[in-house]
């Protein structure tokens, strides 16, 4: 095939005919090889000073803030003769580049989950929603517009803090301790032939804090906090992190998949399904949902960037991915303040802006052509 016949093929075919999406999924397939697929190494143990660490968390403050190896500053006095980072490396001498790959995979993976999850609920709420109609859609449908209606941001934050105070709940047991104390006065009064109500037992605490020490101690003792590993407390950040956001993404999704399903449900193979006696159940799996595919896939390839943008924004502010496991939120955070007037250690705040804006391109790039390859109107015009 000659060169003009292979681009007019292109053209043609409505998944190669844009030129941007194609070369934003050669991007984001680059990078989610190495980002996510390095993760078992990036995450994985090293020795560092005689202790298994994180290779994300090895460094040596004596590298502390060293320029990338090929920038002109990298020839700096007083920098270790062996010292050699590709991206430079941070105010603890950790290497730049394996903790942007971590950063890089532990976004792009909270991102995709997150807009899975967005995804699932957003269907399963409007396909409901629009093939049920009447009082049950416009309830529904309600509920969407005050969601609407609420900051997301907020929304988000205050669920991740409401979540991360019911796991603090959860591993220091404070709770289940006052329980126990107040369990163990009521008792005792009850022994004396006492009342036992919940203000007798506040009075009764409150009126002798000797007491009351003596039984936070053996509260500690019969009610202790529980035990959880750094890991544990991480991946139980991530999923709260994940739920906030997939949990409250799915509003835009639910609208479209109630019009289009409303839309499919007076075609005349469905009426013609129906008339058979087709369940409801088939007549969704077997009819509807083939053709909820095109847009499920083309917002979901949208969705993924708004998720992986908030989780950035979030652990850019502090409240999503926490310090040392990195994403490019927080390496962002941890970069700005060294844009100073004194000493400007710009590639710190650079690489992590900097992939994290080409990705979320690249990802609306691919979604915008997925988009326009999927459009029934594509070939009228």
């Amino acid at each position: 095939m000659t060169g003009s016949g292979a681009a007019q093929a292109r053209r043609d075919n409505p998944f190669t005919r844009s030129l941007a999406g194609l070369l934003g999924a050669g991007f984001l397939v680059v990078m989610f090889a190495a980002c996510v697929l390095t993760l078992p190494w990036t995450l994985g143990g090293t020795m560092d000073d005689g202790a298994l660490v994180p290779r994300y968390n090895a460094g040596s403050i004596d590298e502390a803030r060293l320029p990338p190896f090929w920038s002109p500053g990298a020839a700096r006095p007083d920098a270790p003769p062996n010292a050699r980072f590709f991206l430079g490396s941070d105010a603890l001498g950790r290497s730049l580049f394996i903790r942007v790959l971590a950063g890089g995979g532990v976004s792009l993976t909270i991102g995709i989950a997150a807009a899975l999850l967005s995804v699932f609920i957003g269907t399963l709420y409007g396909a409901i929603s629009g093939y049920a109609g009447g009082r049950v859609d416009a309830m529904m449908m309600r509920i969407v517009d005050v969601l609407y209606g609420l900051p997301y941001v907020l929304l988000v934050v205050l669920l991740a803090i409401a979540a991360d105070a019911v796991v603090g709940e959860y591993v220091s047991r404070e709770g289940a301790r006052a329980t126990w104390i107040d369990r163990h006065v009521a008792d005792e009064l009850k022994a004396k032939g006492q009342e036992a109500d919940k203000s007798a037992v506040s009075a009764a605490i409150a009126g002798d804090p000797v007491r009351r020490r003596v039984l936070e101690t053996e509260a500690l003792r019969a009610v202790p906090p529980r035990e959880i590993s750094q890991a544990g407390r991480t991946g139980l950040d991530l999923l709260v992190l994940l739920v906030a956001i997939g949990g409250l993404s799915w509003l835009t999704m639910a609208r479209v998949i109630r019009g289009q399903v409303m839309s499919l449900k007076n075609q005349p193979f469905v009426e013609a399904a129906r008339a058979i006696g087709a369940s409801r159940r088939r007549i969704f799996l077997v009819h509807l949902l083939p053709n909820l595919v095109g847009p499920i896939i083309v917002y979901a390839t949208l969705t993924v960037p708004q998720a992986i943008l908030q989780e950035s924004f979030l652990s850019f502010l502090g409240i999503g991915v926490k310090p040392p496991l990195p994403s490019w939120g927080n390496l962002a955070a941890e970069g700005l303040p060294e844009l100073n007037p004194y000493q400007s250690n710009w590639w710190l705040l650079l690489f992590p802006c900097l992939l994290l804006g080409l990705t979320l391109l690249a990802l609306n790039f691919v979604g915008e052509a997925l988009r326009e390859a999927m459009d029934p109107k594509r070939e009228r015009r």
